[in-house]
């Protein structure tokens, strides 16, 4: 073997041998026949896979997590018969039945005329920086969702209760269909801090919300603090009997809690009043003139002696 033979022997091996030291793992695809002309041994350290179990593409694919692999293989399908160098992430099977995040960086070997001649690249394991990734995305969302809870009672405050009601509303007016609101203030709640002190007030409006909350609230439905110690339900798609048979079934369930109220002049334990209005919205009609609506009728409640539900058809027949 001449010198020149002997150097390109040698560079071979160093080449070689950097490759196989590195942890991304190596790899290389003839185009034409779509087989592994090499994959780096640190793949089986990672999947658990054996050099030699990986012989064409056809491996590679049916490594792939079943919710990435079409995505992925298309993609790099495409880019690759464009000649185009490119990236992708999924997650790659492990021989034990697991699945490890890989990004895969392949360049496109061309002929001298320009066809595609091979793909190699690199795998590097990315489960790390997934995760990391994943728990800020949590986070994330644990921040958007607090930013939108009522910091005391848990359910939607101001902000997110009048953005879901602008979007209902605007939903009830496209589709028409009835949109219906639930108002809903302690009574004499004002009395009862002052009975009990303020820490057993902020208890107290923790556990109505609760209650109002199991037991008033389905689908699309939301409960939010509309300010102090009123609460405001809003219930899209829902008419009048089945939102009065929800304030109904809310002034039913506080009164088995029986929160104990002796300043209240509206009986020995804790009530609330409710208003109720139903509105299937046509082109012109304002929100604020419904908020409005509702607001008539919890305090026309409050005026009939508390602790029970009047609904818009009641207070209309009332002023009749």
């Amino acid at each position: 073997m001449n010198t020149t033979e002997d150097q390109v022997e040698l560079d071979s091996a160093v080449y070689k041998t950097l490759l196989e030291s590195t942890r991304a793992i190596p790899w290389k695809i003839d185009w034409a026949s779509t087989r592994f002309a090499y994959i780096g041994p640190q793949i089986e350290g990672l999947l658990g896979w054996s050099q030699d179990s990986w012989a064409t593409v056809q491996d590679w694919a049916e490594r792939i997590h079943p919710d990435d692999r079409d995505r992925v293989v298309q993609f790099c399908i495409a880019q690759s018969q464009a000649g185009v160098d490119h990236e992708a992430d999924y997650r790659a099977l492990t021989c034990e039945g697991d699945y490890v995040w890989i990004r895969d960086v392949v360049h496109v070997v061309r002929k001298d005329d320009g066809t595609v001649d091979a793909l190699v690249g690199f795998m590097f394991d990315i489960s790390e920086r997934k995760r990391a990734e994943e728990q800020l995305l949590k986070l994330q969302r644990e921040l958007t969702e607090l930013s939108f809870r009522d910091g005391l009672t848990g359910v939607a405050n101001r902000r997110r209760l009048d953005a879901f009601l602008d979007a209902e509303w605007t939903t009830a007016c496209r589709e028409r269909k009835p949109l219906s609101l639930v108002l809903a203030d302690i009574d004499c709640f004002k009395e009862y801090n002052d009975c009990y002190g303020h820490l057993a007030g902020d208890a107290c409006l923790k556990r109505v919300a609760g209650l109002m909350d199991a037991t008033a609230v389905r689908g699309r439905g939301l409960l939010g603090r509309f300010g102090g110690e009123e609460f405001l339900l809003v219930l899209p798609d829902t008419d009048a009997a089945a939102a009065r048979e929800r304030a109904e079934r809310c002034l039913a369930r506080l009164a088995e809690a029986r929160i104990p109220h002796e300043r209240s002049s509206a009986g020995a334990v804790l009530t609330v009043s409710l208003g109720v209005a139903t509105l299937v919205p046509e082109p012109g009609d304002d929100l604020v003139a419904f908020l409005e609506a509702v607001d008539r009728c919890l305090y026309q409640a409050k005026a009939d002696g508390r602790n029970r539900v009047v609904a818009l058809e009641d207070a209309s027949a009332s002023h009749a």
